[in-house]
Formats: C-alpha cells, structure tokens, sequence
C-alpha cells in the first residue's frame, strides 16, 4: 500500500504538476490564473474543467485513462529510451552527456521565454523599456505570486512535513473508491470539489475577490495551525 502511494505521487511530481489541488498550472501562465483562458481575470467552471483535462492528460503517461504506478514507469522508460539514440538498450557515457545537454539548453529556452514574457508584461506601455513606475508596479506583483506561492507549500505540507506527503494525502483523497489509482472521474471530481470550495456564491466563476477571501482563509487556516504547534512546543518544553 505505502509503495503505490508513493509512486502515486512521484507520478504527480515527476508530470510536472503539484497534486490534484493545483491542477490549474501551465507553462505559460502560474497559479489559478492558468485556466483563465480568455483573459477576463474570471475562472470559469468550464475553463478549470478544460486545463484540468489537460493537466490529466500530460499526468496519464501512458494513455490508461489512469493516474498510478504505472505512469511512474512508462515515464522512466520513454525517457531512457530518448537517451538511447543508437537504441542498444543502455546508456554510454556520450548518450548521457547528450541528455544532459538537452535538457540544460531546454531549460535556458524556456528561461528565455519567460523573461521575455515577462518583460512584455511589465512594459505597460510598449515602450521596450521599464520605468521606475512599471519596475515599481512589477514588484508588487511579484510579491503577491511569492504570497500565492508560500500559501500552495502551506496547503500540500497539511498532510505532514513534505510536500511529497500533502501530494500523497491528495491523491489519497481523490481515490474515492480505494483502488490505487486516480480515475479521470475521480480526478475531475477533486477538481470540482476544489472548485466549488473558492466559488462560495455558487456563480460558476472564480472572481478575483473570491480567489483573495480563499487566499485569506488558508493564511488564517496556517496561523492557526503555526499556534497550535507553538502550544504544543511549549507543552514539551
């Protein structure tokens, strides 16, 4: 049991994604606002259901219309055998080098990439350089994004200290019929559950004060729990 749980999470981890609670993320947009396709700063129910469809999809490694073990494997072995280019069933030294190189110049290209959307985010007003007003504004972001970010960690280490066992506790929690693996019903099913837990006026949209109450409450949520452990600190002492 403890085994395929574990490589129930790897699965997560090793697709790129962070669990079943944060299935909206892409490469192109972080956070919640991933699934905003449109670009209105609203999240529609259908919008979430259409990211998560294809944050399932890149999770199913190997098409099973599941999420377990298995994909945990199937993704080892495609990528060993896109190192083997002279596919001889091992690994030299060259090949490995090759691999390595290929996956540092993938991650400078997409550093690239979202430096230059980042400065097109920045320059407001197209002039292909920042003022001290849009470095200014730019900041603030920033710090908002390291906020929503500190609150994802805070949510998946509920489950303990790790993050891996905040992913296993939600992978657990989406396996609603026990069979180790995570179906693409039980998986929608979570999505919408998380969904309908920030769309507290029941709207079918996610408005940007709704997502700032759910960012407050789980804020609360860890100061709660960050006093209780310094109770129970202070118990031990």
């Amino acid at each position: 049991m403890r085994n395929i749980t574990l490589g129930l999470a790897a699965v997560v981890l090793a697709a790129g994604g962070t669990g079943i609670a944060f299935a909206n993320q892409s490469d192109a947009k972080r956070g919640p606002m991933a699934a905003d396709a449109n670009g209105d700063g609203i999240i529609s129910l259908a919008e979430t259901k259409a990211h998560s469809a294809t944050r399932f999809a890149r999770m199913d490694i190997n098409n099973d219309g599941v999420i377990n073990a298995a994909d945990r494997a199937a993704r080892r072995a495609a990528r060993f055998a896109e190192a083997d280019t002279n596919n001889d069933g091992e690994l030299s030294s060259e090949e490995m080098t090759a691999a390595r190189e290929a996956r540092t110049a993938s991650r400078e290209a997409r550093r690239a990439e979202r430096k230059a959307a980042r400065m097109e985010r920045l320059d407001t007003d197209g002039s292909g350089a920042l003022s001290q007003a849009e470095m200014e504004a730019g900041k603030e972001k920033r710090s908002e994004a390291r906020g929503e970010r500190r609150g994802k960690r805070g949510e998946m280490r509920r489950g303990g200290r790790g993050g891996g066992k905040g992913v296993m506790r939600m992978m657990r929690s989406a396996d609603t019929n026990g069979d180790e693996s995570v179906s693409r019903a039980e998986f929608d099913a979570a999505v919408e559950a998380r969904f309908a837990r920030v769309d507290t006026d029941s709207s079918g949209t996610i408005t940007a004060e709704e997502r700032e109450a759910a960012k407050a409450a789980m804020k609360e949520r860890r100061g709660k729990r960050g006093q209780k452990g310094e109770r129970r600190g202070a118990r031990g002492q």
